[in-house]
């Protein structure tokens, strides 16, 4: 008799797509998207502590590039593992956990005496920073109601601004401060560790990751509080639906799942979106501090350019959040890929410091509005048995271009300077253009819960 009294899978999903957005909503999402700004403010830090160390220990640019491709290389795994685990343990654990893990490590960094140890706790950040994005946009997609889902993806990635606007702050100021500047700016990457502890466990797991694990009375108890903070009432209970609705049940059959003729074509096209934009971002956004630095600049003058660069990211992500909604998916990812590499070609070839900070500006403002496209769109185009897995594996994919790409960037610099490496970063994001009309567009439509 007990199940006559629980819900099904499909209606505790409709009675999530149907609420207004509440205070519980904006927890939620502020309490992801401050972990978000956390972690962004590490990988923007590593782009003014490269300046600094390169000065300071003497590195020469291969070993420079090392120490931001060793995080990427976490990240990568991290990202794969990360998905893996979501779909097995739950969101909020492993978006808990991870935050941690890379947050202790990025404070030990302040400690380090020599380049091998560096690089070794840059790993460990990576490894944990590569997991907690895809879950995180993953998360908050399966609590947000469909007809706002995207723009709430954006708004999510917009944290990225935050956190990377606080890192070019703290490189402006506190890392030319001092020789030990870049020490305190570890340091403060600290903060997510603190912050993980006190904040994430606190949040609800995903009520449909707890339907589709059979746990249907959990995740009526969650989905009843996010009613009652709304003021809405829902529908008669159900009988409970059986649990083999879910389209893969173990890790094998996920990832193989993940290239069967229903997924295939966007996984694929999902991979190469991902390539192509980590490794234009990555390349450009982690040197442009150093490429400053090289064209005359002192470090504190390219510290402050690269902040007013940055400050583009907002209204980037504004306009992302709303054209989403307006546009879909596809073409909103598409059109920002497309104005990324025109902004790029114009970085490569500026050569007056108001043309440079014009193209930098207009390459920020283009590039994270696809970013908050393409989280966006990810975690929604697979169902929910295998959504962190693909939304991770996705992203584990993605990062073998951010491995690539700080390696690549000296090398094209000796090549031929500015103006090919940002041609080589534009031909990326046309390519990752492309590829976007591969993928499905969900947009202000119901999740999958198989």
């Amino acid at each position: 008799m007990a199940n006559t009294a629980l819900p099904s899978r499909s209606s505790l999903a409709e009675r999530l797509d149907v609420l207004p957005f509440t205070r519980r909503h904006l927890r939620l999402l502020t309490g992801s998207g401050l972990g978000w700004a956390l972690d962004a403010m590490d990988v923007g830090l590593i782009s003014f502590i490269l300046a600094a160390l390169t000065q300071q220990w003497g590195l020469t640019k291969g070993e420079a590039g090392w120490i931001a491709s060793v995080g990427f290389l976490g990240m990568a795994i991290g990202a794969t593992l990360g998905g893996l685990l979501a779909d097995r343990f739950g969101r909020r654990q492993v978006f808990a956990i991870t935050l941690l893990v890379y947050g202790v490590a990025t404070g030990a960094s302040a400690l380090v005496g020599g380049l091998a140890m560096l690089l070794l706790l840059r790993f460990f950040v990576g490894l944990g920073l590569g997991a907690e994005l895809p879950v995180a946009s993953t998360y908050v997609s399966e609590f947000a109601p469909s007809r706002i889902r995207g723009r709430l993806i954006v708004i999510l990635e917009a944290f990225w601004a935050l956190g990377w606007t606080a890192a070019a702050l703290i490189g402006f100021l506190v890392i030319p401060a001092s020789d030990d500047g870049w020490r305190w700016a570890f340091a403060l990457g600290a903060i997510p560790a603190v912050y993980a502890m006190f904040v994430r466990w606190g949040m609800p797991e995903s009520p449909r990751w707890l339907a589709s694990r059979g746990r249907i009375a959990e995740a009526d108890r969650i989905v009843s509080a996010f009613e009652a903070d709304a003021g809405a009432v829902s529908g008669p209970a159900i009988r409970k639906e059986p649990a083999s609705r879910a389209i893969a049940a173990t890790t094998r059959a996920r990832l193989a799942t993940l290239w069967n003729p229903e997924f295939r074509v966007r996984t694929l096209c999902l991979w190469l979106v991902w390539l192509g934009v980590n490794f234009a971002y990555y390349g450009a956004f982690i040197w442009i501090p150093s490429i400053l630095v090289d064209a005359g600049f002192d470090l504190v003058t390219s510290f402050g350019y690269t902040l007013i660069i940055t400050l583009a990211q907002l209204p980037g992500y504004a306009v992302a959040a709303w054209l989403i909604e307006v546009w879909g998916r596809r073409l909103t990812l598409s059109v920002f890929l497309v104005g990324s590499a025109v902004s790029a070609v114009f970085f490569g070839t500026a050569d007056t410091e108001g043309a440079i900070i014009a193209a930098g500006m207009a390459l920020s403002f283009f590039n994270l509005g696809a970013w908050g496209a393409l989280y966006a769109v990810t975690p929604e185009i697979y169902p929910t048995s295998l959504r962190g897995t693909g939304a991770g594996w996705a992203a584990g994919v993605g990062r073998i271009a951010s491995i690539i790409a700080p390696l690549s960037v000296p090398v094209m610099l000796v090549a031929g300077g500015a103006p090919l490496l940002f041609a080589v970063f534009g031909f990326c994001f046309v390519g990752a253009a492309a590829a976007a009309w591969g993928l499905v567009d969900r947009g202000g439509v119901a999740l999958d819960d198989r």
